[in-house]
C-alpha cells in the first residue's frame, strides 16, 4: 500500500517514543508521575458543567451545528476579546469558532500555503505548528529562539531567499516550551515585517490569562488593530480547564477567517452545541476560576523551581504559561531525549524533552506543573537520584 509523501515528515514523534517509555515504567511497577504533558487537571468551573448539563435535556441541540448556529459564542468570543484587549472585532466576519485552537493552526497552511511553500515557524516551537505544514505540502523555516535573544526570533536573520518563497509567520506567546512573553514592540515590528514581505501572521495565543507576574500579555491584533495581516487563535482549555470539551476560537482578519472556514467546511460541521454553551457561560460568567488556576499553578511553580534550586539545578522563575524550562545539566546537554526516557524508565517521573520541541529546544526539558507541590517534590527527590546514580 502506498501512502502520501506528506505523510513521511510526521512518522517521527519524540512524544510517542515518551508515551511508550512511560508504559514500560508502568509494566516494570513503576507509578508514572507525569509531568511531561501540559493538560490541566484542575476542574472545569460548575456553571460552564451546569450550563453543557441543561443543553443536553434540549433535543434542538442534539443537531449538526452549522456556522450561523454558533452566532451566541460568537459574539461571547468577541465581546471577551474587546473588553481584555480594547480592539473592536465583528462577530460576523472575524470570528470563527474552533474544535481546540490546534485544529485552526494545523488547518490555516491549507488555506494560505501552495506546495512549497516557506511557513516561519518557532525553534523550539509547538510540533503541531510544523504538521499543519507538512499536511499542506509547504516547508518549514525554523526561527531559532535563543535565551540571550530572550527566547524571540531574530527576523533580520531570516534569509531573503527563504522570505520571497514564504507566506505565513507563526508565533505564539506567553510561549510554549520556553515560557517567554512577548513585548507588544515585538509585535508591531512582527506585522510591520509581515506587511513587507506579504506574509500572513498567525498567533497562536492559549496562554493569554496564565500570567503570575505583570500585566496581561500582548495581542498581536493589539498591534494590527486594523486586522490587515493577523489572526490569532484561543482556547478554553487553559484558563477554563476544558481541554477535554475541544473548544477554541480564532479571530482576526476577515479574509482570513472566511479562508479558514472553507477549509474547516470541508472537514468538519461544528462540536455540539452545548459544549458551545458551556464555553459562553466561561467567557460571560464569573472569572474568579481562572484566578484560582493563576494561582493554583504560580504555587506549584514556586514548589518545583525551589526543589530543583534546593538540589541544585539552577533553573528560572517562569511568569506565564503552567511550565517550567529548565537547561539540563552538563553531563546532559546534547541527549534530552535519552534524558527523559533513561529517567522515566527509571524512576517513573516523565518529563518533556527539549528537542521533541525542535532543535534548538536541544539541551533543555520541559516540566508541566500539572500536579500537586508535594507530589512534585517527590518527583525532584527520585531526579536528583538518578542524577547521582553512575
Amino acid at each position: 500500500m502506498q501512502f502520501a509523501d506528506r505523510l513521511q515528515p510526521l512518522q517521527v514523534n519524540v512524544f510517542a517514543d515518551m508515551d511508550r517509555a512511560k508504559s514500560r515504567a508502568k509494566s516494570t511497577g513503576h507509578p508514572v508521575v507525569d509531568l511531561s504533558l501540559g493538560s490541566s487537571d484542575l476542574p472545569t468551573p460548575p456553571h460552564v458543567l451546569e450550563a453543557i448539563a441543561a443543553s443536553l435535556q434540549d433535543p434542538s441541540t442534539h443537531g449538526y451545528l452549522l456556522f450561523h448556529g454558533t452566532q451566541a459564542f460568537r459574539n461571547a468570543a468577541a465581546r471577551w476579546y474587546t473588553q481584555k484587549f480594547g480592539v473592536a472585532v465583528d462577530p460576523e466576519t472575524e470570528v470563527l469558532p474552533l474544535i481546540g485552537s490546534q485544529e485552526g493552526t494545523a488547518h490555516l497552511p491549507l488555506a494560505v500555503l501552495n506546495p512549497g511553500d516557506f511557513a516561519l515557524l518557532q525553534d523550539p516551537g509547538y510540533p503541531s505548528h510544523s504538521g499543519g505544514v507538512y499536511l499542506a505540502s509547504g516547508q518549514v523555516y525554523t526561527m531559532p529562539l535563543r535565551e540571550e535573544n530572550g527566547f524571540l526570533p531574530v527576523l533580520s536573520d531570516i534569509p531573503e531567499a527563504v522570505l520571497s518563497q514564504a507566506r505565513m509567520m507563526v508565533l505564539s506567546y506567553p510561549h510554549n516550551p520556553t515560557t517567554a512573553i512577548a513585548p507588544l514592540s515585538f509585535f508591531q515590528e512582527a506585522v510591520a515585517f509581515c506587511q513587507q514581505y506579504g506574509l500572513v501572521l498567525a498567533h497562536d495565543f492559549p496562554y493569554a490569562d496564565l500570567v503570575f507576574e505583570g500585566e496581561t500579555p500582548s495581542s498581536v491584533l493589539q498591534a494590527d488593530p486594523e486586522k490587515n495581516v493577523s489572526i490569532e487563535f484561543f482556547t478554553m482549555s487553559k484558563s477554563y480547564n476544558m481541554g477535554g470539551f475541544r473548544v477554541g476560537y480564532a479571530i482576526g482578519n476577515a479574509e482570513l477567517i472566511r479562508a479558514l472556514r472553507q477549509v474547516k467546511a470541508a472537514v468538519d460541521f461544528n462540536q455540539y452545541l452545548g459544549i458551545l454553551n458551556g464555553a459562553i457561560a466561561a467567557l460571560e460568567g464569573p472569572q474568579d476560576t481562572v484566578q484560582v488556576a493563576v494561582n493554583t499553578f504560580r504555587e506549584r511553580r514556586d514548589a518545583l523551581v525551589k526543589a530543583l534550586q534546593q538540589k541544585g539545578w539552577s533553573v528560572p522563575t517562569p511568569s506565564a504559561t503552567m511550565y517550567v524550562w529548565a537547561k539540563l545539566p552538563e553531563a546532559w546537554s546534547q541527549c534530552s531525549i535519552e534524558f527523559c526516557t533513561r529517567l522515566v524508565e527509571a524512576t517513573g517521573v516523565a518529563v518533556a524533552p527539549g528537542a521533541g520541541f525542535g532543535k534548538s529546544g536541544e539541551g533543555y526539558v520541559r516540566f508541566a506543573l500539572v500536579q500537586p507541590p508535594e507530589v512534585m517534590a517527590q518527583a525532584v527527590e527520585a531526579i536528583a537520584h538518578f542524577l547521582e546514580t553512575p
